[in-house]
Formats: C-alpha cells, structure tokens, sequence
C-alpha cells in the first residue's frame, strides 16, 4: 500500500474511465467558451473597431456627443489626441478623442 492509496482509493481511481472519458468531460467546456466567443468576445471587437474608425474620421464641423453627455460641433480636430468642441455660445471644450461616443447627424444641434 503506497502513501497515495490514502488519499485515492484504488477503486476510485480505476472509475475515472478510460482516454475518451476525459475528453467527453471537456466537450461542455469547450461549447460553453465557444458560445461565450460568439455572444460576447466577438461583438465587442466589433464594436471597438466601429467606435475606432469613426472617431479617426471626425472632422471640423461634425456634432458629436462625449461618453459624458456633452453635445456639440467640432471646431478643431486636427490634433491627434484632443478635440474642441463648442458646446454653447462662445463655451469651447477641448477633450480626448476617445470620449466622443455618437457622431449625430448634421442640423440635430442648435448651437451654431
């Protein structure tokens, strides 16, 4: 008798099945991370890209909506990080370009 038929008796040991019963275990794991993939990596990744490409295509004129709620009309967007945008009457705000959440369409804002 060795230290380990302690622990494991080897009856126990011995029901585990053979080389396809550990395989057959994984299956629901694997499906589970499969659909995980398709109804929650994969959108968001598209959705990343999406957000990435319009905020590289702003430019000066565009009304935009910040992830804070602030609306406006883009009156500079020729730096690489930064943005200003003008969010009243002589009221101008400089922010990152990665908080722009929404491009609106042109004429929704009437702060002009």
């Amino acid at each position: 008798m060795s230290l380990l038929d302690f622990f494991i008796s080897p009856a126990n040991a011995q029901a585990t099945g053979g080389a396809g019963g550990g395989l057959l275990s994984f299956l629901p794991i694997i499906f589970m991370l499969v659909i995980f993939y398709f109804l929650m990596i994969r959108p968001q990744q598209k959705r990343m890209k999406e957000h990435k490409e319009m905020v590289g295509a702003l430019k000066k004129g565009d009304e935009v909506v910040t992830n804070g709620g602030l609306g406006g009309t883009l009156t500079k967007a020729d730096d690489e990080a930064y943005l200003s945008v003008q969010i009243a009457d002589n009221v101008e705000v400089k922010i990152q370009r990665q908080a722009v959440a929404a491009l609106l369409p042109k004429g929704t804002l009437k702060n002009t």
